[in-house]
């Protein structure tokens, strides 16, 4: 964990050696992003070896700002999916991610606001655990998980581009429908329940900076604490973006995500593949994105 925290410092350090834009006019700005990303690997009699592959990412990502007087209205909404195909192998989720931030704030002070927060995420589709032997294990679902955190804070906010928010009393609903994974108890409920309530402290945080022309980076940082339960482990979900412009249509982004959650139990796996029974903890969770692709905004 320690790695972790210290990836994730490094790069919102970095992040923050540019300016930031200045704090926007009064009225809506609407901005997003919708982006398809492509990835081909062929091969055929190639002596050095190799797999047939291809992957296909669907991603959008927008923005919905409102600004007028001392009030600020911040959401950012994300939906993504991704598949990939190897031959022998068939067709796999690489992406399925849904979600929706929104921060209410009255501004104290110019860039200080007292602030009501509410995030909620989950995922489009099944998700699996594959053996050796490529069979599956459900693992996951739509709505299990589904998480939904809102509370009271305040924040600091620099710009679109710029700002945290901070609520010591945040309450978190988490939700797990799916009958099989609830009568498993996963993702922290009770045996047989469908959700599970926690109250304890909520950190989130946005930075996006242009790095050079043409290519720009994003952190997203989430961090949760639950007072009810183990109140020093952690919850961490933190996203790196990286958007590299080739023209006003063509880009090449690359993602990292890492969640440590306490309550999420990962089981390991042996050598050939199979799960080793008893081995479930909680551990960091990675995700890697990168491919050429379209991408339009507004």
């Amino acid at each position: 964990m320690k790695k972790s925290f210290f990836l994730i410092g490094s790069v919102l350090l970095f992040s923050l050696h540019t300016n930031a834009q200045d704090t926007p006019e009064e009225g809506w700005r609407i901005s997003g992003e919708n982006t398809l990303l492509l990835n081909q690997s062929s091969f055929s009699n190639w002596a050095a070896g190799g797999i047939n592959s291809f992957a296909t990412n669907l991603v959008f990502n927008y923005d919905f700002n409102y600004k007028k007087n001392r009030w600020n209205w911040d959401n950012k909404v994300i939906a993504a999916y991704g598949l990939t195909k190897q031959k022998a192998i068939g067709w796999r989720k690489n992406d399925d991610r849904f979600i929706a931030n929104s921060l209410l704030g009255y501004q104290a002070t110019e860039r200080w606001l007292y602030t009501f927060f509410m995030n909620f995420n989950t995922q489009f589709a099944d998700g699996f655990q594959y053996d050796g032997d490529n069979n599956r294990t459900l693992i996951s679902a739509a709505f299990a998980p589904a998480y939904l955190s809102f509370g009271p804070g305040f924040a600091y906010k620099q710009s679109d581009n710029f700002r945290f928010n901070l609520s010591p009393a945040a309450a978190r609903f988490i939700f797990v429908t799916n009958d099989e994974l609830s009568a498993a108890g996963a993702f922290g409920v009770d045996p047989g329940a469908t959700s599970r309530f926690e109250f304890g402290a909520s950190f989130d945080a946005y930075y996006k900076a242009e790095l050079m022309e043409n290519i720009s980076v994003e952190n997203i940082l989430k961090l949760y604490s639950n007072y009810l339960e183990d109140p020093q482990n952690v919850d961490i979900d933190y996203t790196l973006n990286l958007f590299m412009k080739v023209n006003d249509y063509i880009t090449v982004n690359g993602g990292v995500q890492l969640i440590y959650d306490d309550n999420t139990l990962i089981p390991r796996q042996a050598a050939d593949g199979s799960t080793i029974p008893g081995s479930a903890r909680p551990t960091l969770q990675v995700r890697q994105v990168i491919g050429a692709g379209i991408t339009y905004k507004f």
